[in-house]
């Protein structure tokens, strides 16, 4: 593989690390109105990326289908989240904050259930950064080395708070801390796997690249409005969580622009 679709693919990998390392400069569990804030910056970036990383590309690469140009994109975005939905009803994960896991019932430890959670929110993340660089790698001339880049660098800025966000309370559940932070690190691992997978089977990518970057983006935003608003708003800081969204919304939408 090229260096820079390697180091592109590690990237997203690197912030899920960084934020679990916190769990050795911390002490305490993440307060309530810190994990509200964090989860909504993860959903800001998510909702952009999959706007101006994803669909944006995948309707531009339809443009001669004329008045059906949305029909790609419209597609891939319903089976993409019609996948995560699968996955949510045969994989048992227990969310941030709650009791119960949901899914099939399991004996699995709460932390694993825990842990399988994040990794289910990792795997439209993996593949949105695997598609981009596939499309690139396919020469496609709708995507840069540069808007690959600025979504696999979006991806890793929101993937740093989802680190401590799973390592912090492992943490709290009694697990030491380096255990705590090598489950968070794993649960990141998924991505540059998933996103692998999908450059080495680049050149079956080629004909069906719209529909795919309109599969990752809705397998991205079935997670953001089935998990991370739901989180994001319950309690005193939803005004937080909200204001915190709109920045990370921003912020990836002025690095796909500035770099894409």
């Amino acid at each position: 593989m090229n260096i820079d679709v390697v180091s592109g693919l590690l990237i997203p990998f690197a912030g899920t690390t960084l934020g679990a390392a916190m769990v050795f400069c911390m002490r305490n569990q993440l307060r309530d109105s810190v994990t509200h804030a964090l989860e909504g910056f993860a959903a800001g970036v998510m909702v952009a990326a999959s706007f101006f990383s994803l669909l944006a590309p995948a309707i531009e690469q339809s443009n001669d289908m004329g008045l059906f140009a949305f029909v790609p994109a419209t597609l891939g975005f319903l089976c993409g989240a019609a996948f995560l939905l699968l996955l949510d009803t045969v994989i048992p994960h227990l969310h941030i904050g709650e009791n119960e896991p949901e899914g099939p019932k399991t004996n699995l430890k709460r932390t694993t259930t825990m842990v399988l959670a994040v990794t289910l929110h990792n795997i439209p993340e993996g593949m949105a950064v695997g598609v981009v660089y596939a499309g690139w790698v396919s020469g496609s001339a709708t995507i840069s080395l540069a808007g690959a880049f600025s979504l696999a660098l979006g991806i890793a800025i929101q993937n740093f708070p989802e680190g401590a966000i799973i390592s912090m309370p492992l943490r709290a559940a009694g697990q030491s801390k380096p255990k705590a932070f090598g489950m968070g690190m794993l649960s990141g691992i998924v991505e540059p796997l998933a996103a692998a997978v999908t450059i080495v089977a680049a050149h079956l990518i080629v004909p069906v690249l719209p529909y795919l970057l309109g599969f990752a983006a809705g397998a991205m935003m079935y997670v953001v409005v089935e998990e991370l608003i739901p989180e994001m708003s319950a309690g005193k800081h939803s005004n937080l969580a909200t204001v915190i969204f709109m920045l990370g919304f921003a912020l990836m939408m002025m690095l796909d622009v500035a770099l894409g």
